[in-house]
């Protein structure tokens, strides 16, 4: 049987605010650890039947980007929809919202840079 790793590193501050998140593995294209400025990770607990999550990310990650990260997750997810479900129907709800979305958030950033 194939196996693969996953590893993350959190540094956290005083605070226990990330300030750094490394992450390494098996399939990784780059070598060696690499650095990002956040992570969501979601895992079925099928004792509970509920979902866990893990959402981190460092004080350099701005707002903006976290907005798109936020937006590229559910995109993600309307394809996990249709892979793991078939519902082609949940899928299409989510890339819609997804789309609304990242109209707000283009207008935003014009309103950002017009205001600079």
């Amino acid at each position: 049987m194939k196996k693969s790793d996953i590893h993350f590193t959190v540094e956290l501050d005083n605070q226990n605010i990330p300030e750094k998140i490394y992450w390494d593995a098996t399939e990784n294209p780059n070598e060696g650890l690499s650095d990002t400025r956040a992570i969501a990770i979601a895992l079925w607990d099928q004792y509970h039947n509920s979902t866990l999550k893990i959402d981190l990310w460092t004080k350099e990650m701005e707002v903006i980007d976290m907005k798109r990260f936020l937006i590229e997750i559910m995109s993600g997810i309307a394809d996990t929809a249709v892979n793991a479900t078939g519902d082609k129907r949940m899928a299409s709800d989510i890339e819609n919202t997804c789309r609304v979305l990242s109209k707000r958030l283009e207008e935003e950033i014009k309103e950002q840079q017009k205001n600079q």
